[in-house]
């Protein structure tokens, strides 16, 4: 009798769970279909710096990919003060695919992330796609960003799968996505890729930050309920040109380090009192030495000390300059200039 019992009550709870995993699926399936009819608008915003060569092609193709979405959707160009005929050929563009295309000319360069956040507060979209203009995102990875984004992620991010670019700028990226996470705790793969997707809410949020020094993926993941990553092509640089050379990497670097945390100061603070200890304690060998062994013991040490001495100032300086990367970014803040100018809006309805 225990047994026909057990056996029955085991097959309620089986069927039980069966029904809740149905109505879990079914509300996942409901939630991803309100999801996608909450989307009316899809925004593409692209940085332009000196892209003559490519900005024909990257047009065609992201118009291409935009009208097989299925949904409205606009393509925002920011011209960064570009010196070749960019900005030309983005006003051109504007007016032969008029509601389409929305060019965002810039008075000068003002850097990519500047010009990105430029585009992001020209945008209207539900769904804001961010990509570079040098082809090497393909414009064909964009519905898999959306249909991550349909399914709940408000940051969609993107690894790029057999880079094609020179072994110092991996080197050079997996340093920096490396820095990155150790210092948000957010174990995204792939900061450095532009092609990126972000609700909204996420934009509007990015907006209100009025920071000089912003990199637009760490700041989004500052805001982001639901992270995701998916794996995208990466293509061959239509040029041998990079618009990100060594000193750039560097400035890129030191703002990342210096506008997402101040790890940096508390770590020097840790091992400022470490070598102020082992200072110590090394003054206190050398004291003893010299009444154990005398005075011409110590006399031979003098060049260590001078070693010593010499990593002591070298730590000071470090961290005199890190101080100043800190008071740098203060005084850019408190001043509160615009991060950009924008010269001209064309969106070929004019």
């Amino acid at each position: 009798m225990m047994c026909s019992e057990l056996s029955l009550l085991s097959k309620k709870s089986s069927r039980a769970l069966d029904t809740t995993l149905i109505m879990i699926n079914e509300n996942d399936n409901k939630s991803d279909k309100s999801a996608a009819n909450e989307i009316k608008l899809i925004s593409m915003v692209a940085p332009v710096y000196n892209e003559e060569a490519n900005l024909a092609d990257l047009v065609k193709r992201c118009i291409a990919v935009g009208d097989a979405l299925g949904y409205n959707y606009e393509l925002i160009l920011v011209d960064d003060g570009s010196a070749d005929s960019s900005a030309q050929m983005i006003q051109q563009a504007a007016k032969q695919h008029e509601g389409k295309v929305i060019g965002v000319l810039l008075n000068r360069n003002y850097g990519q992330h500047a010009a990105v956040m430029a585009g992001l507060a020209q945008s209207r979209g539900d769904v804001v796609v961010t990509l570079d203009a040098d082809l090497q995102n393909p414009p064909e990875e964009i519905p898999k960003l959306l249909e991550k984004s349909i399914q709940g992620c408000d940051v969609v991010g993107s690894v790029r799968m057999n880079r094609k670019d020179t072994f110092f700028r991996r080197t050079a990226s997996k340093i920096i996505n490396k820095a990155v996470q150790k210092a948000t705790g957010v174990m995204m793969t792939d900061y450095g890729c532009m092609l990126r997707a972000y609700h909204r809410n996420i934009v509007d949020a990015m907006l209100q930050c009025h920071e000089r020094s912003t990199f637009i993926p760490v700041l989004a993941n500052t805001f982001a309920r639901r992270p995701c990553e998916v794996p995208v092509t990466h293509a061959d640089r239509s040029s041998d040109e990079t618009k990100y050379g060594l000193m750039k990497l560097i400035n890129l670097q030191f703002d990342l380090l210096t506008s997402m945390t101040t790890f940096p100061l508390r770590l020097l603070s840790v091992l400022g009192g470490l070598l102020a200890m082992a200072g110590f304690v090394f003054s206190i060998v050398l004291l003893v030495t010299r009444i154990l062994y005398g005075a011409t013991w110590a006399g031979e040490g003098v060049f260590t000390v001078f070693a010593i001495l010499f990593i002591f100032i070298g730590v000071q300086l470090l961290a005199m300059g890190l101080l100043g990367e800190y008071i740098g970014r203060i005084y850019h803040d408190v001043r509160a200039r615009p991060r950009y100018f924008i010269h001209k809006v064309v969106s070929g309805c004019e």
